[in-house]
């Protein structure tokens, strides 16, 4: 049987010193559930926030098969803590699950220089503004796919200013590049960042991840930055992230896992 955890102390040690703030933020109670084969002595345990899992402890098929919802989710993001629960994935998805490489960053609070960001921040090309998510662009990033991700995670605006923070780039009043939180820990944010494809290559996500930096660094949050692929590790470090190391994911089709 597997159930979600209240008492998230009772998985503690089998997310332990796993540096992944969603898994803070479930452990924390913020955002996110934890899910266990035992409510009083688990051996297998994962966190799951938006479209991402994260398996830790003893492997457990009936775990990784487990149908959390949304039911309309496309693709869940499992990450595996072990070796074996990577093969597990492979066993129970087959070619359903696509085997991917994402890259950490070092949590480094003191890294960030303020005045490099601010300088990117000033280059904004003419023709474009850059202000906070606001209730106007919560709404409007609800709306649109492409922005969707920076949203997403919020139920409402009231939760996204309390858990949450995010800017966008404007070009004739429509959203056309934006950084924001994911999702909120105690103490900071994960950041995502998106571009509208047919704005891409014009440094608006640079501009963007700079300015985010800024406003989390003036309200002592950290913005941690994991990086889907070598353009978002690459675009981390112009901003003064340093890498840490590459690791595993899968990412499952999730419609109709049944089939």
């Amino acid at each position: 049987m597997i159930y979600q955890l209240g008492q998230t102390e009772k998985a503690a040690a089998l997310f332990a010193g796993w540096q992944e703030t969603m898994i803070w933020s479930c452990m924390q109670g913020v955002m996110g559930k934890i899910y266990v084969n035992s409510l009083t002595d688990p051996v297998s345990a994962m966190a799951i926030l938006g479209d991402f899992c994260f398996l830790t402890g003893k492997p457990d098929k009936e775990m990784v098969l487990y149908p959390f919802g949304p039911a309309d989710r496309e693709i869940l993001i499992m990450i595996p803590r072990e070796d074996a629960w990577a093969g597990q994935i492979e066993a129970c998805y087959g070619k359903r699950a696509k085997k991917t490489v994402r890259y950490a960053t070092r949590k480094e609070p003191d890294v960030f220089e303020e005045e490099k960001l601010q300088r990117i921040v000033e280059g904004l090309p003419d023709g474009f503004s850059l202000k906070k998510i606001d209730q106007a662009l919560f709404e409007r990033c609800k709306e649109l796919e492409w922005c969707r991700d920076l949203v997403r995670q919020y139920e409402d605006y009231a939760a996204y200013c309390r858990q949450g923070l995010g800017v966008a780039i404007l070009k004739d009043g429509e959203p056309v590049s934006g950084a924001s939180s994911y999702s909120g820990y105690i103490g900071g944010i994960e950041v995502e960042i998106d571009t509208r494809e047919d704005m891409r290559r014009n440094g608006l996500a640079r501009i963007c991840g700079a300015k985010l930096i800024l406003e989390c660094l003036r309200r002592g949050w950290y913005p941690s930055w994991d990086a889907q692929n070598t353009w978002s590790a690459d675009l981390a470090e112009k901003l003064g992230y340093h890498l840490s190391g590459a690791y595993t994911a899968y990412e499952v089709m999730w419609k109709n896992p049944e089939e």
